[in-house]
């Protein structure tokens, strides 16, 4: 546990990020049960963000009681008739009702009512993510494929580098066109400290020396990574692998796969100061873009140009429907690994529970706003996913029963849903501490 929590300040902030992460989507979850049974005519009689001794509550004209409990880790909405935060059916309470207030009651309502309202949590979380990712690409705009250089970085060695403005035509006599080109010049071109760049500045053609296209520059840090770990930052510039010089990203790439995870010492360029950073690479594995998953040696960093590209706008509709794909994305991805994870194709460390989760959030945080939300999109996308699987106690095990009744014209007896709900119940909490163990065990 010392080594989960190097500092009280890091573990205050870790849980804050958390709490504020998971209260967010629990709150837009179970708000979407609660509006949509009120719009379905079924009475909400509490709506809990947290769990335990109540905080705080009002009751509002609906009759509702909204309250806010101590323990902030999760939340739940208790319909009419329901025994529980979990939608269990108070029989007895039920069947004391008469036929309109049996109507506003969970157990009671039209099927596609509570069909409706269980649906809706899982609908909402996904209208969260697709808004938050919406959002985010938005304010912050997307890089234009033009080769035109947007700012240049800050950079360990003195030479002539290329301005705002400035757009690139060639490279080491290699036509560029898009910037997508740079990039690929960035990949092929042999590492060299400097290449030579035609470019068109103020309307005039001219040739100059410039730093390698794709340096071994820190662009972002993967929370709980090997990089995260031994400290490096976004930004950081790394000039040495071992004592031997490098100055594309390409040769940190090479040296870390052909590691097998024996430690590395890096040479670090930050803010005008050298720095010796040791750190042992790890596998991890990683989606293909061919599909399934492939497992290689990282440290946890991805590379960037050493100018940073042209910022173009997008409009609403663009965000989204990008906001849309990167939901879709997140579903694929996250479908895949779990079916890779159940062949055993990938390590069931892929798995996280609540710890990992909780220094995710907050490793996401300490990089600043846009990825903490974005982190948050991604959880949100996660949660909606895991309440459609077809297990008891979730949304989507409720949705089977639903679907059964449709069927066969009546809901499972009480005595079989209370068999089911245990089961389900019990896998949940197994799961819960498979993944704590991971957390806990897994390098």
């Amino acid at each position: 546990m010392t080594e989960l929590i190097p500092s009280f300040g890091g573990f205050a902030f870790t849980l804050l990020a958390f709490v504020v992460a998971l209260s967010i989507i629990v709150a837009i979850h179970e708000y979407g049960h609660y509006i949509v049974g009120r719009w379905s005519g079924i009475h909400a009689e509490v709506f809990s963000l947290g769990f335990g001794p109540v905080l705080l509550s009002r009751v509002d004209r609906h009759g509702t009681r909204w309250q806010l409990a101590a323990l902030p880790f999760g939340g739940y909405v208790k319909f009419l008739g329901d025994a529980d935060a979990a939608s269990g059916k108070d029989g007895d309470a039920v069947d004391s009702m008469d036929p309109a207030e049996r109507r506003r009651s969970m157990h009671g309502a039209p099927l596609w009512a509570r069909a409706a309202t269980v649906a809706a949590g899982p609908v909402f979380n996904f209208i969260l993510s697709i808004l938050v990712f919406g959002a985010v690409m938005l304010f912050t705009g997307q890089a234009s494929n033009e080769p035109v250089v947007g700012a240049v970085r800050p950079m360990p060695a003195e030479m002539q580098l290329l301005q705002p403005g400035d757009r690139i035509t060639a490279i080491e006599g290699e036509a560029v066109e898009t910037l997508s080109d740079v990039f690929n010049l960035g990949r092929t071109l042999p590492p060299a400290p400097a290449l030579t760049y035609d470019i068109v500045r103020d309307g005039s053609a001219r040739q100059m020396q410039a730093n390698f296209p794709l340096i071994p520059v820190v662009e972002s840090v993967t929370p709980r990574s090997a990089a995260m770990d031994a400290g490096l930052r976004q930004g950081d510039v790394i000039t040495a692998i071992d004592g031997m010089p490098v100055h594309a990203f390409e040769q940190l790439r090479t040296a870390v796969e052909a590691s097998g995870g024996n430690e590395l010492m890096l040479s670090v360029w930050r803010d005008g100061e050298m720095l010796d950073i040791p750190l042992s690479p790890r596998r991890m594995d990683l989606p293909s873009p061919e599909g399934g998953f492939e497992t290689r040696w990282l440290i946890g960093v991805t590379g960037g140009l050493f100018f940073s590209p042209d910022i173009i706008r997008v409009g609403p509709g663009e965000a989204l429907m990008g906001g849309v794909t990167t939901v879709l994305n997140v579903v694929q991805t996250s479908l895949s690994g779990l079916w890779h994870m159940i062949t055993g194709a990938i390590s069931s460390c892929n798995l996280q529970g609540p710890i990992g989760i909780a220094e995710t959030s907050g490793a996401a945080a300490s990089q600043g706003f846009d990825s903490f939300f974005w982190f948050i999109a991604v959880l949100s996308t996660a949660v909606g996913l895991l309440n459609l699987f077809p297990i008891p106690v979730l949304d989507g095990g409720h949705l089977v029963f639903h679907a059964y009744e449709a069927v066969a014209g009546k809901p499972p007896s009480d005595k079989v849903m209370r068999l089911f709900m245990t089961v389900g119940l019990t896998l949940i909490l197994g799961l819960m501490l498979f993944a704590l163990t991971n957390d806990l065990f897994c390098p």
